[in-house]
């Protein structure tokens, strides 16, 4: 495995491998890797001649006051986990390289970025679409894998290559959980031991609504109420963001919701935001 961290290497080395008649993959990560990320890249594997694997914390999509600075980071435990997995190129480029000095051009998905995560991180949605767009214009990948747990993300990036003609297929992998329900994420490393016991109950919700939506309940304001009533009853600990049910492809909300339909939460919960969804079918 080569470890790349030059912009300039990263676009040469890849534009190369594509003219030859190579295919590219890229899983588009900000480290710390646990079995979601290496799902992701187990499934590109199979599908591509190079796969590349991009790790960058990325400052842009942190507001004020997140936690930027504390991010998880163990870059020795990430680089021997992607030769494991097979990955050609791990790209870890500097903030300096991919932000430079009066950096000023953004990539901005107006609407889809507004909604969910996006009420109350107004900024995070413009941080990740430019940088998936500059990682995509340094590793020319044919496809792209990211996992459906940031479902908003996933129809963001979709977006955004349809609307500006980029020539790479986008790919959502479902998400990996624990063997309790919790979908695994890097911030599950902030939950101590106490809240990482009740943490599951976010999956369990999400459960019960899917349960009662089977059962015949479609009225969209009566299941979310159903459901930050059981997050209150069951996660007194938490502050709950947001509880929606929405269509699944615009994320707008539905009077009654029909199969398909997305329902997604998410909570801070101590230290960690947790965010989850499910379809509901």
């Amino acid at each position: 495995m080569e470890i790349i961290s030059s912009c300039s290497q990263i676009q040469q080395t890849c534009m190369q491998a594509r003219q030859s008649g190579r295919t590219l993959a890229l899983v588009p990560t900000m480290g710390y890797f646990h079995d979601g990320h290496l799902s992701l890249m187990r499934w590109a594997r199979e599908y591509c001649d190079m796969l590349v694997v991009s790790l960058f914390v990325n400052p842009a999509q942190f507001g004020p006051g997140e936690d930027y600075q504390r991010y998880p980071q163990d870059l020795d435990n990430d680089v021997h986990a992607a030769m494991e997995e097979g990955v050609d190129i791990l790209f870890t480029p500097a903030r300096s390289s991919l932000y430079p000095d009066g950096f000023s051009t953004w990539v901005e998905v107006q609407g889809l970025s507004g909604k969910l995560c996006g009420l109350t991180r107004p900024e995070h949605f413009r941080g990740v679409t430019t940088v998936v767009c500059k990682l995509f214009n340094l590793t020319c990948p044919h496809k792209a894998v990211f996992g459906q747990k940031d479902w908003q993300q996933l129809i963001i990036i979709k977006k955004m290559t349809r609307d500006l003609n980029m020539p790479v297929e986008i790919v959502g992998r479902p998400t990996v959980r624990e063997d309790d329900g919790l979908a695994m994420s890097s911030r599950n490393a902030y939950l101590d031991q106490e809240l990482r016991k009740v943490a599951p109950r976010v999956y369990q919700g999400l459960l019960m609504v899917r349960g009662r939506f089977e059962s015949g309940q479609d009225d969209r304001l009566e299941l979310e109420l159903e459901l930050r009533s059981y997050y209150q009853r069951n996660l007194p600990q938490a502050e709950i963001d947001y509880v929606q049910i929405v269509d699944s492809n615009n994320l707008e909300p539905q009077d009654r919701v029909k199969p398909g339909a997305l329902a997604a939460v998410a909570l801070k919960l101590g230290q960690a935001r947790l965010i989850d969804n499910i379809l509901l079918d």
